[in-house]
């Protein structure tokens, strides 16, 4: 059985939001953050428009009203949604300068963080209109805008993970040998939407020397009997993401095969034992790649050990070298470590975990051991 739909989140959630957002931008030392269309426009105000060639730009400011600049045709949609009554809209015609309409609203020299999907276009019309003006990517600015989820966000997640379970438990029922990846790539895609997701991101089925590389598109090839088939999937459910990853075998493995899902399988449970409040990112990454390395196989180990997920199925913070910033409880994010031998197989076991107050909790409960599949 599906949870039920969560309640929705209110305007007092969004307004919370956007005063959190303009006060961390202060505390970084910004005079704001501007919010092009998608998926921090999306968690800020509820207001899901259009990406157009019209401006849409949703301006933060610490102690000033949260402002939306949009166009005249679109802002009686702007007006419905739920963080609507925190804003102030400003509306502006075709056949007039939209930068005109955005300008009073920033400082001339002021320095901005800007939405990481904001267009070039837009971004070049605020500098000609205000030339003295910065701007830095949101990523870069504030990587901990969306990374803390509150309770609600975390009851998402949570319903999102094991609804990608419900779909892992029927797709290791279904028949793998002698079909094409595609097709058993369309019943992930089914049945992640049968268990209540609104939008399938990827349902990745890749089987033998297919596996060999992590982001393999399911294609034409026919599993065969023998074969290591990657299974990593996931996508959106009640505006929270989901993406999980197992490897199945059809039959019985080899030894070899079995060795390097145990060290896998080892390594995912080394990441996802040293989650805890305080350490930093990196570590995570460290503690699934030291084992890998371990056992032989560390130059087959070639992506970060996870990323971030929310309102999008990545995003910050991410568990590779170099990041350290500390872990919080509310975080969200994969750990999955993967061993790819080309030519010839790969491994990969990914769960979504969230830090809690003295460790971690994983989102995905599924068996870890080797599944064998027809």
């Amino acid at each position: 059985m599906t949870a039920a739909t969560p309640a929705p989140f209110t305007a007092d959630d969004y307004e919370a939001r956007m005063r959190r957002a303009a006060e961390a931008a202060a505390d970084a030392g910004l005079d704001g953050v501007l919010v092009a269309p998608g998926p921090d426009m999306v968690w800020l105000t509820g207001y899901r428009p259009v990406e157009t060639e019209r401006l849409t730009l949703l301006v933060l400011r610490a102690g000033k009203d949260p402002a939306l600049v949009v166009p005249t045709l679109e802002a009686p949609d702007a007006a419905k949604s739920a963080g609507a009554p925190a804003l102030t809209l400003h509306d502006w015609t075709d056949g007039t300068d939209p930068y005109e309409a955005a300008a009073p609203l920033l400082e001339r020299t002021g320095r901005f963080g800007i939405s990481d999907n904001g267009w070039a276009l837009h971004l070049l019309g605020l500098q000609k209109r205000l030339p003295d003006s910065r701007y830095s990517a949101l990523t870069d600015a504030l990587p901990m805008l969306r990374a803390v989820k509150d309770a609600a966000e975390l009851e998402r997640l949570a319903a999102a993970g094991a609804a990608a379970d419900e779909a892992f438990e029927e797709i290791r029922k279904v028949r793998f040998a002698s079909r094409r990846e595609s097709e058993v790539s369309r019943d992930l895609a089914d049945l992640l939407r049968r268990f209540g997701h609104s939008q399938v991101d990827f349902t990745i089925v890749a089987s033998g020397p297919n596996g060999a590389n992590p982001h393999h598109e399911a294609d034409e090839r026919v599993i065969e009997q023998g074969d290591m088939v990657v299974l990593d999937f996931g996508g959106l459910k009640d505006g929270y993401g989901s993406d999980t990853s197992r490897t199945v075998h059809v039959g019985e493995p080899d030894d070899e095969e079995r060795k390097v899902h145990d060290i896998v399988r080892e390594a995912q449970e080394a990441g996802f034992r040293a989650v805890r409040p305080g350490v930093a990112c990196q570590d995570i990454d460290r503690a699934a790649r030291a084992v890998i390395k371990d056992a032989g196989y560390g130059e087959y180990f070639i992506h970060r050990t996870g990323h971030g997920i929310g309102v999008t199925t990545h995003e910050p913070p991410y568990m590779v070298e170099g990041e350290e910033q500390p872990l919080v409880p509310g975080m969200c994010f994969s750990v999955e470590p993967g061993i790819y031998l080309p030519g010839r197989f790969g491994v990969r076991i990914e769960d979504i975990v969230t830090v809690t107050e003295d460790g971690g909790r994983r989102l995905n409960t599924t068996s870890r051991e080797m599944v064998i599949v027809d």
